[in-house]
């Protein structure tokens, strides 16, 4: 008896210490939550969320940018970039590069890392689409990628801890920003500040080492339409043929004498232009990849600074008249990913580094190449992105040397092949609903100012512009950034309206959207950008509606916009009209627009590339 009634005491002892550590597990359990739950929210399976003591409907303090996602009956999810402050180091403001006001955030080129992001979804009311998410993001040392585009996000809260841990030792502003306060010794983060700012000059704010006037591309040019740089196929292909046989149509084609539909004077050759695009509607079949999974693939950016990319990629993906669900039958290839996207979902934050997201990409070529056989047969000389990223050049170095790139940097210096390579129009789409919103501008007689820019710093020449005409000359209005509000908008969008001339300097890379503003707002577009390729440049001859200026002849801007006549101005503003319909969304494609002229001179360039076995 004795024996049993000891051993009683001891099992309800036993219990209570099981029931004390259990409550202390739990207890631990719920503080992880409460201090990490924004990270733990995506690990639930599907992307279905958690709910977390701490969430709040409110939008989230530490927000990298707000995207809003929309459902379309037609295509799937679409993603609108929507406006958003964000706080941090080495930002780059959309909306700055386009007219200066501080209301959105991109991020700038840097170097290289090998980290990634958590996106984390938040549903929030919005105007603009059905289905709304807000996306967060936080930092994240363990993410991984595996091959052929599908993510395994694998976030630990230990993994969390380091990430906070080597924040730290990195700069104390950076990780305020990007984790949480945490103390940092100072002189350590003015130091990495310094040592990343003389970095960002390095590469921004110096002009290049060597330039290549616009009269060279045309040599370039005609020497790559002579002879051509791409690989023969490892076997034939029926398709090869075809497209052999359109060479010669094209190079063949009838001249056109009265042409109504086009616009001679604007086209290096209007009869070889007319031929070629007619047999691309007629001969021209494309294989998507399904592979890839959201958000980088098959998420189709419809608003913002990005939005050639996405409005592109949800135009070809629903194109019946184009796409073919069995690749033998294709022409040529494409690879459906964001580039975009791939920054926002990968790349961490003021790391600087960018390795993860070109790994990310080959992976998904070396997955593409292993599963199909067809890029193999020409190393993807028949293939090809749609990218409007600055980054891209980069992320599709190597692994993707070969494909057919259509790039918004079109950048010589940065290895943008002249005839090869398309030169894709940057287009800042303010509604997505309504692409074409304010379209049009002042007859000639009615525009009075002689030219107008207004906009940020970015990069080395805005800066010098504002130097040689900030309130300079009533008739040269050059203005920094604009102040905030509808009213700062209108008044940019005005000043475009009433302007003969545009300026649209380079800011951080070549490429600016105020080159398409120009043109949406039937303004004559001055190009200053040394080694820029202009938009479709195989096709059009921007000689006849647009000016280039080299960088170094910024002191003369004025003297050479006056000694232009009248009249020629007048034929150029009419050519910016004719041109227009070229640099047009729609949302059901229409002839010539800038869905097809994109995809006419993919198709364009391939086939002056294209050769026998």
């Amino acid at each position: 008896m004795e024996i049993r009634s000891e051993l009683r005491k001891h099992l309800r002892s036993g219990t209570r210490k099981w029931a004390i550590l259990v409550g202390i597990v739990a207890l631990t359990h719920i503080l992880l939550l409460l201090s990490y739950g924004d990270v733990l929210r995506y690990l639930v399976p599907d992307g279905r969320r958690l709910k977390l003591p701490n969430e709040s409907k409110k939008l989230m303090t530490l927000s990298r940018n707000t995207l809003a996602v929309s459902v379309s009956e037609d295509s799937g999810i679409h993603v609108l970039e929507k406006n958003a402050s964000i706080s941090g180091f080495g930002l780059r403001n959309e909306t700055e590069d386009d007219e200066g006001f501080d209301e959105t955030a991109d991020f700038e080129s840097f170097e290289d890392a090998k980290d990634s992001v958590v996106v984390i979804k938040q549903v929030v009311e919005s105007s603009d689409t059905l289905y709304p998410l807000e996306m967060n993001v936080k930092q994240s040392a363990e993410m991984s990628t595996s091959k052929y585009g599908y993510q395994v996000q694998d976030v630990s809260v230990e993994s969390q801890k380091k990430v906070k841990t080597s924040m730290l030792s990195a700069s104390s502003s950076l990780a305020a920003s990007s984790v949480g306060k945490l103390p940092v010794s100072g002189n350590s983060s003015l130091l990495v500040s310094k040592q990343v700012s003389k970095k960002k000059k390095m590469r921004c704010n110096l002009p290049p080492k060597t330039v290549t006037t616009i009269e060279e591309m045309n040599r370039i040019l005609a020497r790559h339409r002579r002879t051509s740089r791409a690989m023969r196929p490892r076997w034939s292909s029926r398709r090869d043929e075809e497209i052999l046989a359109a060479r010669k149509e094209i190079e063949n084609a009838p001249v056109a004498k009265l042409e109504r539909e086009l616009y001679p004077p604007i086209y290096r050759n209007v009869s070889m232009f007319k031929r070629s695009y007619e047999l691309m509607e007629r001969t021209l079949k494309v294989y998507v990849y399904k592979e890839g999974n959201r958000p980088i693939f098959h998420t189709p950016i419809l608003k913002g600074l990005y939005a050639s990319e996405g409005w592109f990629m949800k135009l070809m993906e629903e194109s019946k008249q184009y796409t073919v669900k069995d690749p033998r039958r294709a022409h040529l290839y494409y690879m459906p990913f964001s580039a975009r996207m791939l920054e926002f979902t990968l790349y961490v934050r003021n790391s600087h580094n960018r390795t993860n997201l070109r790994q990310f990409l080959k992976e998904y070529t070396e997955h593409i190449s292993s599963k199909y056989p067809f890029f193999n047969r020409t190393d993807g000389a028949d293939h090809f992105l749609v990218a409007c990223h600055d980054w891209a050049p980069y992320e599709t170095r190597h692994h993707m040397e070969h494909c057919i790139k259509a790039l918004c940097n079109a950048d010589v210096t940065a290895g943008f092949k002249i005839g090869r390579d398309i030169s894709l129009p940057e287009t800042y789409v303010r509604a997505a609903k309504n692409p074409q919103r304010d379209l049009g501008g002042k007859p000639p007689s009615q525009r009075r100012t002689l030219a107008f820019y207004a906009g940020s710093m970015h990069g080395y020449l805005r800066a010098i512009l504002l130097q040689h005409w900030k309130d300079k000359d009533p008739e040269m209005k050059i203005f920094g950034r604009m102040p905030l509000g509808v009213a700062s908008k209108m008044n940019y969008i005005e000043q475009m309206k009433s302007s003969k001339y545009c300026i649209c300097p380079k800011g951080y890379e070549v490429n600016s959207p105020r080159v398409v503003e120009s043109i949406f707002y039937e303004c004559v577009p001055v190009i200053i950008s040394d080694n820029f390729v202009p938009p479709f440049f195989e096709v059009l001859d921007w000689s006849a509606f647009s000016v280039i200026i080299a960088e170094k002849d910024i002191p003369r801007l004025k003297d050479i916009l006056s000694s232009i006549p009248e009249e020629k101005y007048v034929k150029m503003q009419m050519a910016v009209r004719k041109a227009q319909r070229h640099f047009l969304w729609h949302a059901k494609p229409q002839r010539y627009d800038l869905f097809h002229m994109v995809l006419h001179s993919i198709w364009y360039n391939r086939v002056f590339q294209a050769k026998r076995r």
